[in-house]
């Protein structure tokens, strides 16, 4: 027999998926294509079985930064005919789809907020980044400094940096760091700090989380999915998005680093 917690957590899955209005899983079960970005990685991958044993549907994922120049981003794969059903990205990302008409404006649900955070190689000392002057003195003493090059590294390198006034000095040792996690390079000592949205930072082995920058310099990042107008399976993409933003799927999205998106910001025309 299974343990009883286990069970239990099966029970409660169940619960929530009766709630949420799924059906068992039908003889014809479709297979959703997912495009998802870094940051809503950890979640999904925790929420993505308990969708399947709900509904049947499997879930064909690729992986992709929001934006940027890599073939991986999602905007790029949309544009090479890549299909999917669902994108799960930064929301800002997704509404230029939105605009280009790519993407039904009434499937956009926020699933999650995001900020950003800092790591060092582990066991390496933690610098103090509690405060603007403390994450200042941070940056200028770091002989490296890595940051993204989704949302999070955009912001770094275009704004962050100048609210701080060092913007000059970062110019020779700052770098983004394109289609990998930027904390793999800081745990093979390649980079002696680096910066990513927190989410996808803590997976990585090898590194020690530092913590977050100060509030009064964060960009918090809203992820969010959506349905292309060209979608084969509209109806599981919009059963996957309602159980992605669902009050049973938050503990995942918590524990991944980031927190549920505020109900207040959601559509509710589109998890109907």
């Amino acid at each position: 027999m299974q343990p009883l917690p286990r069970l239990l957590r099966h029970l409660v899955f169940a619960l929530g998926a009766l709630s949420l209005g799924f059906l068992p899983a039908a003889a014809s079960a479709d297979e959703v294509r997912v495009m998802n970005s870094g940051g809503f990685t950890a979640a999904y991958k925790a929420l993505a079985p308990g969708y399947e044993k709900a509904t049947g549907n499997t879930l064909a994922t690729a992986w992709g930064p929001s934006m940027g120049a890599s073939p991986e981003a999602i905007p790029n794969r949309l544009a090479r005919g890549e299909q999917a059903d669902v994108l799960i990205m930064v929301g800002e990302a997704l509404d230029g789809l939105i605009q280009k008409g790519l993407v039904d404006p009434a499937s956009r649900v926020p699933l999650a907020e995001s900020r950003i955070g800092m790591v060092v190689k582990a066991g390496a000392p933690k610098p103090d980044i509690s405060t603007v002057d403390a994450l200042r003195n941070t940056l200028l003493q770091a002989q490296s400094v890595a940051y993204s090059d989704s949302a999070s590294g955009v912001y770094i390198e275009t704004t962050l940096f100048k609210r701080l006034g060092i913007e000059a000095q970062m110019r020779g040792k700052a770098r983004k760091i394109e289609k990998i996690p930027v904390g793999t390079v800081v745990a093979s000592g390649e980079y002696a700090i680096g910066f990513q949205q927190v989410s996808e930072l803590l997976p990585v082995p090898g590194v020690d989380f530092v913590g977050k920058i100060p509030e009064s310099l964060q960009k918090v990042t809203v992820f969010a999915a959506g349905i292309p107008i060209n979608a084969a399976h509209p109806k599981a993409a919009r059963e996957l998005i309602r159980y992605l933003a669902s009050p049973e799927a938050a503990p995942a999205v918590e524990k991944s680093g980031m927190e549920p998106a505020r109900a207040s910001a959601r559509a509710p025309e589109a998890v109907q």
